[in-house]
């Protein structure tokens, strides 16, 4: 490694180490030494030093991944507006970026903000159908003048005609109301998004009616683990232990003839003694049932947000670093990377859904849900 990296130099300078000739246009000042971690060890790597400009071997010493840089960009973004604390010094003196400028955040920034952008409006539809659709937001804080407000990151997944699973979207707004979760679906959809057969998620308002006004053939399944809690709001603290048994024992059953007939048990069971609970649990029926549609094998993918936790953990894991972004752009960028970075591991690994039971999902008729109308669409937007 420390040969070919003298051979670059060497390259770089237009002459030899010690050679004197006309065309040499540089010349060494030492080394740097650099710590670079393999599978057979840590190896103390020696780079030259240019006295004009600096020798960086990029197809050596990769700086980080993707995700990564986003979050040194954020990092250096923050110290460099002048939002830094000691914590955040010595978060920049971990991950080893002491002597970014100004420049190099710049480059930095410009080119993830490309790598996003075009990972946020490619299109949908060569991958698609996507029969099954999940959407949830998560909250973050950003400096917008001059104080600290809370924004909401819409993020959505889908499972594609392979039965891989991808990130479809992402977009930041400043409050999670129909108009936000309105405007980025219909931005999946001009981008392509089709064939979506179940969409799952918790029971926002304006996220269900947005689904409604731009996937009008598709069906909503409520969350189930955002239902119960729920239902655990409305139930009386020393009740909710038999109550979550008996709401788990509806989808313990085998199929969905029994899963209709054990929740007609359990309304009937609540009926009795808390009336309240089993009108909360009647009125949400067709809402938490809808999974019962499709292939038994498939419920525990489909019948909550669960599968998106790991998702979501993963971005709290490197937004948590930085706390209080700069600005949304910082957002986008950092979130975005991860998200893209997920995305490419699900194209690479074992498909999600198998492609049989993908298809027998796909002829499922599910075409019951009514239109928004006009004046409920207008409502939705104002």
């Amino acid at each position: 490694m420390n040969a070919l990296l003298s051979a670059q130099a060497d390259a770089v300078c237009g002459a030899g180490y010690g050679e004197r000739t006309p065309d040499r246009v540089n010349s060494r000042n030492g080394y740097r030494h650099r710590d670079l971690d393999t599978r057979l060890g840590t190896l103390d790597v020696a780079v030259p030093k240019l006295r004009q400009g600096s020798l960086y071997p990029d197809w050596l010493l990769e700086r980080r991944k993707r995700a990564e840089r986003a979050l040194t960009s954020v990092v250096a973004t923050c110290y460099l507006l002048g939002v830094s604390t000691r914590r955040m010094d010595k978060l920049v003196q971990t991950l080893g970026i002491t002597g970014l400028s100004k420049s190099q955040v710049s480059v930095m920034a410009k080119e993830l903000d490309e790598h996003v952008e075009q990972f946020r409006t490619r299109r949908l539809e060569d991958a698609g159908p996507f029969t099954f659709v999940a959407a949830d937001a998560l909250v973050l804080k950003v400096r917008e003048g001059g104080r600290v407000v809370p924004v909401h990151v819409l993020v959505a997944t889908g499972v594609n005609a392979d039965g891989h699973r991808e990130i479809l979207g992402v977009q930041v707004t400043s409050s999670e109301d129909g108009a936000g979760w309105l405007g980025f679906f219909r931005d999946l959809t001009a981008r392509g998004l089709s064939g979506v057969k179940l969409v799952t998620s918790d029971a926002h308002a304006g996220l269900v009616s947005a689904i409604g006004a731009t996937l009008p053939g598709a069906a909503w399944q409520r969350c189930r683990t955002h239902y119960a809690a729920n239902l655990m709001s409305a139930t009386p603290k020393s009740s909710w232990g038999w109550v979550k048994a008996l709401l788990h024992s509806i989808y313990d059953q085998p199929d969905a003839e029994a899963v209709h007939a054990q929740f007609d048990r359990v309304v009937d069971a609540l009926a009795e003694k808390l009336p309240n609970v089993a009108e909360h649990l009647e009125d949400a029926r067709a809402d938490i049932l809808a999974f019962t549609a499709f292939p038994k094998e498939i419920w525990r993918q489909i019948w909550s947000n669960n599968p998106n936790e790991r998702l979501n953990r993963e971005i709290r894991r490197r937004t948590d670093v930085v706390g209080i972004f700069p600005d949304r752009a910082s957002i986008v960028r950092l979130v975005g990377a991860v998200l893209a970075e997920q995305h490419d591991e699900w194209a690479e690994g074992r498909r999600y859904l198998g492609l049989d039971v993908l298809a027998r999902a796909q002829a499922v008729d599910t075409a019951v849900a009514e239109e928004v109308t006009e004046p409920e669409l207008q409502a939705l937007t104002a």
